[in-house]
């Protein structure tokens, strides 16, 4: 509809005698009695022309010619927009596509022939995954789930960290819980990894090898096992959430010699000499970021050469770049918003599109229970776990609190809020609407002789009142809120307007009776219901929950 208005504006331009390169710009007006959709190419245009805005808004709507029965009525407000008023035929006619489409609906191809690849999760395999990872696990998964929407060729990645200084202090926790099964006695250093999981670790290798593993000189054995039963566990906790990857990518790989005999890690550091962008002193190697304006370089390879994290990341980006990817999402917490700048930064002196790198932060996670906020520390063992929120709310209820608030926002998670059976809840909210229609259209099918899958959509016509109204054009928004869901990587905007979908259906439903109308009425008000059960549907599957049919 928008496409159509903005056309039939630059027709009228052109019939005006204005030649002009400005866009039109459609947008809804914020009060119903202002029209469906409303333009200030008049306000705009006016000082190009030398004219009064309203005077031109006036000779412009003079040589608008629409089809009939599409616009109701056009007219000038404020200082001068144009307001559009389309006619109930001409919006009802448009909900048929929801109908046709049905699981289609909202799916586009914008992104066809284009590969995008969406980073999420990323947890290093030292413990089990915390609440504040699960968000931007949630957060991932549903932007993949926007891009393939629009089209995209989409691989979800897990990139895989399993090598630097943390992996150490995990292997040797285990040791020393190994020891203290095979009865000695250790200090167990409080810098070390104190959960439950790790007694769990060294109990597996104490059964499968006895105390044979005391005099072993090399952590390499501690290691694998605990990375081995650390990522199982990740992978079932993601799995819980209907959260799943195509591939790993293994952070090894970027430290392992190539044909030419030289890691990704290595070919970083000589294309930035090569561009002037390293520099070495205090016996370390460091990108030259002060060269950007920075007040500081930047380490890459610490003075006891262990690399710092920029230099896998950077690697690890223009491999994404060789793949092929044309869309590059990152989803990083809170601790990456100082580091991925320099990575992206570096990228773009490499000579790839940095601009085509995307990065959704997603801010720290609290939970409260009956008002208390319990802390997280994976280190000290007493880390607040996902698995134990997903078996104390559901994985509904997980998923749609993760992403209800910006992910630019602190999240405060009210556990209590997320069991409660009513529509405080947002998730309860959201699948009660679409229970209350499957149960409407099961009771008309065992009523009336109206079927879903034999839908009269020509029916729906016969609706004009201002709640049916305002519920089909809603309706008609998803293809757009998923577009800009998509842009702005905020699923939120999926959640946000889901909602606004249930309250428009909850009060089209008490204020327009349904089974006690006449038979094409009841119908058209049956198949309006139907089209609302499909949206609901098409965005619970964007953002991963259920859409029960009883509750």
């Amino acid at each position: 509809m928008q496409e159509y208005l903005i056309d039939v504006i630059q027709k009228g331009l052109k019939a005006v005698g204005i030649e002009t390169s400005t866009p039109v710009t459609i947008e809804k007006p914020a009060r119903k009695e202002f029209g469906d959709f409303s333009t200030n190419i008049a306000l705009v245009l006016a000082g190009e022309c030398k004219t009064n805005p309203r005077k031109l808004a006036q000779e412009l709507i003079s040589h608008l010619s629409f089809r009939p029965g599409t616009v109701g009525k056009t007219e000038i407000a404020g200082p001068g927009f144009i307001n559009f008023h389309l006619t109930p035929s001409f919006i009802m006619q448009s909900l048929e596509q929801v109908i046709r489409e049905g699981e289609s609906f909202g799916r586009m191809c914008s992104g066809k022939g284009q590969k995008a690849i969406v980073e999420y999760v990323s947890a290093n395999p030292t413990g089990p995954l915390t609440i504040g990872r699960g968000r931007g696990g949630v957060l991932g998964d549903c932007i993949a789930n926007l891009y393939e929407a629009l089209g995209y060729d989409v691989t979800r990645e897990y990139y895989f960290n399993d090598a630097g200084r943390q992996m150490k202090i995990l292997a040797e926790s285990v040791r020393l819980r190994y020891l203290e099964r095979c009865g000695d006695t250790v200090e167990f250093p409080d810098t070390h990894y104190q959960g439950p999981y790790i007694r769990d670790i060294a109990e597996k290798l104490y059964e499968h090898h006895g105390d044979a593993l005391k005099e072993h000189e090399t952590l390499d054995e501690f290691k694998q096992t605990a990375e081995q039963f650390i990522f199982t566990s990740i992978k079932n906790t993601l799995h819980r959430l209907n959260i799943h990857h195509d591939s790993f990518f293994n952070e090894h790989k970027l430290y392992q010699p190539g044909e030419n005999g030289k890691s990704a890690n290595d070919e970083v550091i000589e294309a930035l000499k090569e561009k002037g962008f390293i520099s070495e002193y205090d016996r370390a190697v460091w990108f030259s970021t002060t060269k950007l304006g920075q007040e500081k370089d930047k380490v890459l390879i610490k003075s006891s050469g262990e690399p710092s994290y920029r230099l896998p990341d950077i690697a690890y980006h223009v491999t994404k770049f060789e793949r092929g990817f044309s869309d590059i999402v990152n989803v990083f917490g809170a601790d990456h918003i100082d580091e991925y700048p320099d990575v992206v930064e570096a990228v773009r002196i490499l000579g790839y599109e940095a601009e085509n790198i995307k990065v959704a932060i997603n801010q720290f996670v609290t939970t409260t229970v009956n008002g208390e906020t319990v802390k997280m520390s994976t280190r000290k063992g007493n880390a607040d776990l996902l698995d134990d929120l997903i078996d104390d709310v559901g994985a509904d209820a997980t998923r749609l609190f993760f992403i209800m608030r910006s992910k630019d926002s602190h999240l405060n998670f009210d556990v209590e809020l997320a069991k409660k059976q009513s529509r405080d809840n947002p998730v309860f909210y959201l699948q009660y609407a679409h229970a209350r229609i499957c149960s409407l259209l099961k009771m008309a099918e065992r009523e009336t002789d109206f079927t879903a899958s034999s839908a009269e959509t020509g029916l729906l016509q016969n609706l004009e009142s201002p709640h049916e109204l305002q519920l089909s054009l809603a309706l008609q928004e998803l293809p757009e809120v998923i577009q800009t869901a998509a842009r702005l990587l905020e699923p939120q905007k999926m959640v946000d307007y889901l909602h606004t979908i249930a309250e428009l259906f909850h009060r089209f439903y008490q204020e327009c009776p349904i089974l006690k109308s006449d038979e094409e009425l009841r119908k058209a008000r049956l198949y309006l219901a139907l089209a609302t059960r499909q949206v609901l549907q098409n965005g619970f599957r964007i953002l991963g929950i259920t859409a029960p049919e009883a509750m």
